[in-house]
């Protein structure tokens, strides 16, 4: 990987673990009704409302880089290619893993936890049948929802690229809109919500980057400030797009700074994980529902000693990141190593690969 990119990797990379933490709170905290330690209901409380704040820095700025990523495919490459490596790879792991997930979430709820009523969840990988599934798979219903995004905002955006300035107007009412007139869809709102981001960094990504690297500091520092202040505010009353925008433009400035007093190496942390994004975002969810499950029934029940239970609930999100991390990267070494990376890559493509050798 050149060097220059090591930065827009490295955001890549904690995009993806805030994105682990989101999950493993939210499957996890809401969910428990004791507490042995005084201090551990409050504790929780700060995970959840940690998790809430943390939601204009998660995915705006993840869309932006995907979109930022890929927009070579949107003004130089055909449909041909553009289809086979930019929708069908994705369109692929997106349904390989759709089922997996199902596959894998069903057998763990029904071994640690048969008696949860799952009838009333909105998830395909909670899905009563083949139906049920595709039907959650098809409006996004989802936990793989970022994959069914980017397969329509790739689409859309190579589409619609001559029309950038006004269709940016209508993604921005879209995003706008859809806080007050939601869809019956959770994972569908999501990707209207986002598209936005997207479009951005597709269409305008060099741009914006070179106003990002550029724009200076001291001068207008305090008028920033005073946005992040007033957009704070819009994003209390339901209104999140103008504080989205700005956390892009803050983590990619604070990125960029970062590379240029400490510039980082291929090895690096956040640069691992960012290069595996993918095996990451597609495991991770069993492995948090797994985490979460075995968890909850004991610590309802009073079973931890009131010290070890605080000590888990402070660091459960960090210890659920590395393990999914871990589990990841492992299963992407394995997929390469003995499939031929058949679980994140088409066949097709596998099979041209080897004739080509």
């Amino acid at each position: 990987m050149k060097q220059k990119a090591l930065w827009i990797n490295q955001i890549k990379g904690l995009c993806i673990c805030l994105v682990v933490i989101y999950h493993s709170v939210i499957t996890f905290y809401p969910h428990l009704s004791a507490f042995q330690h005084p201090w551990s209901q409050t504790l929780s409380k700060c995970w959840v409302y940690f998790n809430l704040y943390l939601a204009p820095f998660r995915m705006p700025v993840f869309f932006f880089i995907s979109g930022y990523l890929i927009r070579r495919y949107i003004d130089d490459v055909p449909w041909k290619d553009s289809i086979d490596k930019r929708i069908w790879s994705i369109a692929y792991v997106l349904a390989l893993w759709g089922v997996l997930q199902w596959v894998g979430l069903s057998h763990i709820n029904d071994w640690l936890a048969p008696e949860r009523d799952l009838s009333n969840s909105s998830n395909a990988a909670y899905a009563d049948g083949w139906g049920e599934f595709l039907h959650g798979m098809i409006t996004a219903t989802t936990s793989l929802w970022y994959l069914y995004a980017l397969v329509v905002y790739f689409t859309l955006c190579k589409l619609l690229s001559r029309w950038k300035v006004p269709m940016l107007a209508l993604m921005i009412l879209a995003s706008l809109a859809i806080n007050y007139l939601p869809l019956p869809w959770w994972g569908m709102n999501s990707v209207v919500r986002n598209m936005i981001f997207y479009s951005l960094g597709a269409w305008y990504g060099v741009s914006v980057m070179e106003w990002v690297k550029t724009v200076s500091l001291r001068r207008y520092g305090l008028l920033f400030a005073l946005a992040v202040i007033v957009a704070f505010g819009l994003w209390m009353f339901n209104m999140p797009l103008p504080l989205c925008l700005l956390s892009i433009v803050g983590i990619m400035r604070l990125f960029w700074e970062m590379e240029q007093r400490f510039p980082p190496s291929e090895n690096s942390l956040l640069n691992v994980v960012g290069s595996n994004t993918l095996a990451i975002y597609t495991t991770h969810r069993i492995l948090v529902e797994g985490f979460s499950l075995a968890l909850i029934k004991p610590l309802n029940a009073g079973a931890w000693p009131p010290l070890a239970e605080l000590a888990l609930l402070l660091v459960y999100p960090f210890a659920s990141l590395l393990i999914c991390t871990l589990v990841g990267l492992m299963v992407r070494k394995l997929s390469s190593a003995l499939f031929g990376d058949l679980f994140f890559t088409p066949p097709t493509k596998h099979l041209a690969a080897v004739q080509a050798r």
